[in-house]
């Protein structure tokens, strides 16, 4: 997992991991901010954490720095890699080496509101409901294939904090469901759309 701050998303998976409701582990975290919550967060669930720094960009990894984020990556063996707060725009080598294998959770209803804050900019906008998307991660900005989306309301006496927080509650419970899913083998991306595929059973029930 790639994160910038808290961890809170990381939190939640890294609990369905261990609870086997994911059927996967969190091989390794990595950050490119020394103090990030989620590192300390990650070693106390005894998980590799490092930070690497970002390089000389602001809002994107720098050559050296991207080959390394890579090198650890796959020498960690990462079948997926999920964001979780990870404030880089990934571009070039990295989506090659991992192409198809990178996701993310934004906080809205893509395509609207990409980009920095989107529970401001939602409030602001004056929508009536917003939510949070997670979705496969290509060139552009919160823009590749919507892999699930959860709605969360608007109220009209919603701060862009109590919004966020409410956002986040539902982050919590899309991100696991959506990682479980494509590590059962249930998402198969067509073109921009992605297929749920219907899960296997021996009973008939879930």
């Amino acid at each position: 997992m790639l994160g910038s701050g808290k961890g809170s998303n990381f939190v939640v998976i890294a609990e369905a991991c261990a609870e086997r409701k994911v059927a996967a582990d969190v091989a390794i975290v990595l950050s490119d901010v020394a103090d990030a919550g989620i590192l300390a967060r990650a070693r106390e669930r005894h998980i590799l954490a490092r930070f690497i720094a970002p390089g000389k960009f602001r809002t994107k990894l720098d050559e050296e720095a991207e080959a390394a984020y890579i090198e650890t990556l796959r020498a960690a063996q990462v079948d997926l890699i999920a964001l979780a707060g990870f404030m880089r725009v990934l571009k070039g080598e990295f989506l090659l080496a991992f192409e198809g294998r990178i996701v993310n959770i934004h906080p809205s209803l893509l395509p609207s509101f990409p980009g920095l804050e989107a529970w401001k900019q939602a409030l602001d906008h004056g929508v009536k409901v917003t939510g949070c998307s997670v979705h496969f991660v290509d060139a552009g900005v919160d823009s590749g294939p919507i892999i699930a989306q959860q709605t969360v309301p608007v109220l009209d006496e919603d701060t862009p904090e109590t919004l966020h927080q409410r956002i986040q509650a539902a982050e919590h419970k899309l991100y696991p469901k959506c990682i479980a899913a494509i590590a059962r083998g249930e998402v198969e991306v067509r073109g921009r759309r992605v297929i749920w595929k219907a899960r296997e059973t021996t009973n008939g029930n879930e």
